[in-house]
């Protein structure tokens, strides 16, 4: 009889795990997902800035496994684990499993603040993406109706953490300024329009090395984004955002991007988290269980190379899912590996021409970087077809200067659509 393997998250770690196990004839595999689609994640602020269609770095699950003989997929929220019955419980029907593997991710952390969450704009799926991008385009129409508004608000646009997404979304957004508004808008004068990072600490990218902070706080000066360092957002009504130290600026466009949190499943193993993530063991079984596993950002995994966890990124994602498969094919868990994270470096792009890369023996900024961080995010792409689109997308826009994908797709009121 076949094992039963139910996978919970189709993102980085729950589709390489599901892709490894693959026409494998001795295990039926489910994944379930809330959405119908694999989410390319790190290009969604080329989404929310409309550079790329949401199509292009968005997979469904049933074309991706389509040709697959023993892989499944049900698109449901999982409501509650019921490991005593080895049981799934979701919104819509009961899974059964052998052996269950948790790869939800994780989603926007406003750190408890409930005003921020319900009227600040996160960007964690395709949906919020395309929700920032009508926001700021609906903003605009608005804008040169009312012309120069007596509501200031709107001339600026708050970009809340300066780690990779709220660098490349600031670096992106101050292009459209610069590009791409001006000819949309001919009769604005958009030198009024301020795009605001705010971070926490004293240089943007504080995960990188003090040669990419530095370049990137160059980057950012260049393209004349207002950087605000030092500064903790603690307050915003809609209308103004305040900070610790006692600064304000009145906006009506504020994007998270200061940190995420883990996707855990209401009410199951709550005693083993640790920052809202699954204790795991090097073979990544959640703690407390033989036949449950956690793998990507959602797994809390301690090595001595990394006692307080590994980053929430990519990278680590993929691997854990390929390791996990690795050993799911292996006759005694005896022969298992233990996961080991190799760092391969990181990247982060501002801008056309302008990136950061730091890799294991060397660091280097600038268009040769740029060229790479290109190079690779297409390489990462599912598909050919996706690949060729956003590649003939970049080169047009970057040629070009300009991108017909300004789109305002709102939910019929007849038919609401969650966002």
């Amino acid at each position: 009889m076949r094992e039963k393997i139910v996978i919970i998250g189709g993102g980085f770690a729950g589709l390489q795990l599901a892709r490894n196990l693959n026409n494998q004839g001795k295990y039926k595999v489910m994944v379930i997902d809330k959405m119908n689609h694999h989410m390319f994640q790190p290009l969604f602020y080329q989404v929310a800035t409309g550079r790329i269609e949401p199509s292009n770095i968005s997979f469904p699950f049933r074309k991706i496994f389509q040709k697959s003989k023993n892989i499944q997929f049900r698109m449901t929220e999982v409501k509650k684990i019921i490991p005593s019955e080895n049981k799934v419980i979701g919104e819509y029907g009961v899974f059964t499993y052998d052996k269950l593997v948790i790869a939800t991710g994780c989603k926007t952390n406003f750190f408890g603040n409930q005003k921020m969450q319900e009227l600040a704009l996160g960007m964690k799926n395709t949906q919020e993406a395309i929700t920032i991008r009508n926001h700021i385009l609906i903003t605009f129409e608005k804008m040169i109706i009312e012309r120069k508004s007596s509501d200031d608000g709107n001339w600026n646009l708050v970009i809340v953490g300066s780690g990779p997404t709220g660098v490349e979304l600031a670096g992106a957004f101050s292009e459209m300024k610069t590009d791409i508004l001006p000819r949309d808008y001919p009769r604005m004068n958009f030198s009024d329009l301020n795009i605001i990072l705010i971070s926490a600490g004293d240089k943007p990218l504080e995960a990188m090395s003090q040669e990419s902070q530095d370049a990137a706080e160059d980057y950012l000066k260049q393209l004349g984004v207002k950087f605000l360092k030092n500064e903790r957002v603690t307050d915003y009504d809609g209308e103004v955002i305040k900070m610790a130290s006692g600064n304000s600026i009145p906006t009506n466009n504020v994007i998270w991007a200061a940190g995420v949190t883990g996707n855990i499943i209401d009410d199951f193993n709550k005693e083993n988290l640790v920052r809202n993530r699954y204790i795991v063991n090097r073979y990544n079984q959640v703690k407390g269980f033989d036949n449950i596993f956690a793998i990507g950002d959602i797994a809390y995994m301690e090595t001595p190379k990394y006692p307080q966890g590994h980053p929430q990124v990519a990278n680590v994602a993929i691997n854990q899912g390929k390791n996990l498969a690795k050993n799911f094919k292996k006759d005694s868990k005896k022969d298992w590996t233990e996961y080991e994270y190799i760092d391969r470096g990181s990247m982060a792009t501002i801008g056309k021409y302008r990136a950061v890369v730091d890799l294991p023996k060397f660091k280097f900024q600038g268009f040769l970087a740029w060229y790479l961080w290109m190079f690779l995010h297409l390489m990462l792409i599912l598909s050919v077809r996706n690949k060729i689109a956003i590649f003939f997308n970049w080169m047009w826009s970057y040629i070009n200067k300009d991108s017909s994908l300004r789109l305002i797709i709102v939910p019929s009121k007849k038919n609401p659509t969650v966002q």
